[in-house]
């Protein structure tokens, strides 16, 4: 039997907080069923155990005296906040890491990995969130691309049948000539699975498997996990949407701070208790959001048509308004317009054709700078690349806006005896977990990193807000604290565009819902009246029936 992760493949990320000793359960416990009712394994069930595993990096302990265990044919969740050591005890299994202490067992034989060829090779495959495909091969081509068997003559049409027979045994439908550019975002989720099958895994492990998915694609590759289980696979799903895991595991395993919570039987557990488990305090998941009428416009968006990095059109004559009081949310799979949507907003991107007014003055061609005195704040999709400085301190990520503008500048100098104060209220206002405002901004969590952000674009009171995948990879306590934030600057009247691949987010936290396809707006609704199934439908490129029409270029009129 062999084993495969999917898992999220960003690097550990250092929290910043102390990390205060929290009792350690005996995890061994769990094989003779005495911790939470978890059920009495025997050793012939467990595909992977992992006992008292432990890895240090320089200040943290990321993974302290773990035991993971996960049996044949179930789908565990592993749960936890950014910063946990989910991560970290991943890539102990996958072969990236060497664990200071504890072992491995794979079908209980212990095996020492010195790198991912070693995991593969006992049976662990992996599937990570980004994908690792060439869009210029073909499917078949990507799934034997790297093997070394046979050594001298590439047999395809062996590769071919291969294929064909696993798709048919799991439901992954696809067809191996398929070029990997011609396919769907589910498709080529569905090369990744293949590749680790045909490599031999039996045990897989899924990162955020869902985060680029459609409703429907998602409701498919539960159908395909399943069937997996079923027939013997041992699936491993890290996941920060907790109604999915509710929805699909067997059993779940909880860490904070490097140690594990618990691991329980899902329907002993709730979606609020485990949250519980995850922060360590309760978690609020519906965030009140009163009912305001919208005010003025702020952002009017006419006709836009932009061009994508390789001179392709990416948006296809949209228009749509924002009002103050209002958050308009843009659903749709990644990489059909959002990205360069945000770019033309800000400045960041030109504009081929269409026209741009922020309280109705033109701003189509206006420069970052100028966008910026004109008050939008933007939230960027990569907090790491486009969000922040990483070897600044955080007192220099939250005066990048407004170092040349007083009160922070006097002058061509810096006032730092300003800047200081400055930043001291604002890490306590946002609650930024830091040992000091010199920090440097690497060493932050992503939920603290996220909260930096979130502290310099809300400080000056923007009358618009682009927030672009405010939370994408945040925990759920992380999560709560940005989502809240957003709703307060709605609440005293901002305008907000939300762009997000979380559909549960959309619809929860917007007033009014476009669906984006391709660079064109399918259809808009509004979010109390909002319907997954439609939503979904309108993802995949089919628009909005006539009957239900609201097209926002009638509401720009």
């Amino acid at each position: 039997m062999g084993l495969v992760f999917v898992w999220r493949s960003s690097p550990f990320l250092v929290s910043c907080l102390p990390n205060p000793y929290q009792p350690q359960i005996d995890t061994h416990s769990l094989l003779n069923g005495t911790r939470m009712n978890a059920p009495s394994l025997q050793p012939s069930q467990i595909a992977v155990e992992m006992r008292d595993i432990v890895k240090r990096f320089p200040g943290v302990v990321a993974n302290d005296h773990v035991t993971f265990l996960a049996r044949r044919g179930e789908i565990h969740a592993l749960l936890g906040e950014n910063g946990a050591g989910k991560s970290t005890l991943m890539n102990i299994l996958s072969g990236l890491y060497t664990p200071e202490e504890g072992k491995i067992l794979i079908n209980g034989r212990e095996v020492i990995f010195h790198s991912p060829k070693d995991a593969i090779e006992a049976g662990v495959g992996m599937v990570h969130q980004h994908f690792r495909l060439v869009p210029t091969l073909t499917v078949v081509e990507n799934v034997v691309l790297g093997l070394d068997d046979p050594k001298f003559r590439l047999n395809l049409e062996n590769a071919k049948a291969q294929i064909r027979a696993l798709s048919e045994q799991y439901g992954l439908k696809i067809d191996p000539d398929a070029f990997i550019w011609q396919l769907s975002v589910g498709e080529q989720q569905r090369v990744e699975i293949i590749k680790a099958l045909y490599r031999g895994a039996q045990i897989l492990i899924l990162d955020e498997p869902t985060a680029v998915l459609t409703p429907q694609e998602t409701e498919e590759l539960f159908k395909t996990l399943r069937s997996m289980a079923e027939k013997g696979h041992t699936l491993i799903f890290i996941s920060h949407k907790l109604d999915e895991v509710m929805a699909i595991a067997d059993r779940v395993t909880v860490l904070r701070q490097g140690r594990v919570v618990a691991t329980v039987n899902i329907e002993e557990v709730t979606k609020e208790k485990l949250a519980e488990m995850m922060v360590g305090r309760p978690v609020i998941f519906r965030i009140d959001k009163p009912t305001i009428v919208p005010g003025k416009e702020v952002l009017r968006v006419e006709n836009l048509h932009v061009r994508n990095d390789k001179g392709l059109p990416a948006l296809n004559g949209i228009s749509f308004i924002v009002r103050e009081h209002e958050i308009v949310g843009i659903a749709g799979v990644s990489g059909n317009g959002q990205a360069e949507l945000a770019e033309a907003l800000y400045g960041l991107r030109p504009i081929e054709e269409g026209r741009l007014y922020l309280y109705g003055r033109e701003i189509t061609h206006a420069s970052t700078r100028d966008i910026i005195r004109e008050g939008v704040a933007q939230i960027p999709e990569d907090r790491h690349k486009e969000g922040s400085l990483g070897n600044m301190s955080l007192s220099e990520n939250l005066i990048m806006k407004n170092y040349r503008r007083k009160p922070v500048a006097r002058g061509p100098l810096i006032d730092w005896h300003y800047v200081r104060q400055f930043a001291r209220d604002l890490v306590k206002r946002f609650n930024i977990m830091a040992p000091s405002i010199q920090t440097k901004a690497r060493l932050l969590s992503g939920g603290n990193l996220q909260k930096l952000i979130l502290a310099r674009e809300l400080s000056s009171d923007p009358g618009l807000i682009i927030a672009m995948h405010p939370t994408q990879g945040l925990d759920v306590g992380a999560t709560e604290a940005v989502r809240k934030q957003l709703i307060e600057e709605r609440n005293k009247g901002a305008g907000i565009l939300l762009i997000s691949e979380d559909l549960d987010e959309v619809m929860q936290l917007s007033d009014r819902i476009l669906v984006i396809y391709e660079g064109e707006i399918m259809g808009e609704v509004p979010a109390d009246k909002a319907d997954r199934n439609e939503i979904g439908l309108m993802m995949a490129g089919q628009r909005l029936s006539a009957n239900h029409e609201q097209h926002t270029v009638n509401s720009v009129q």
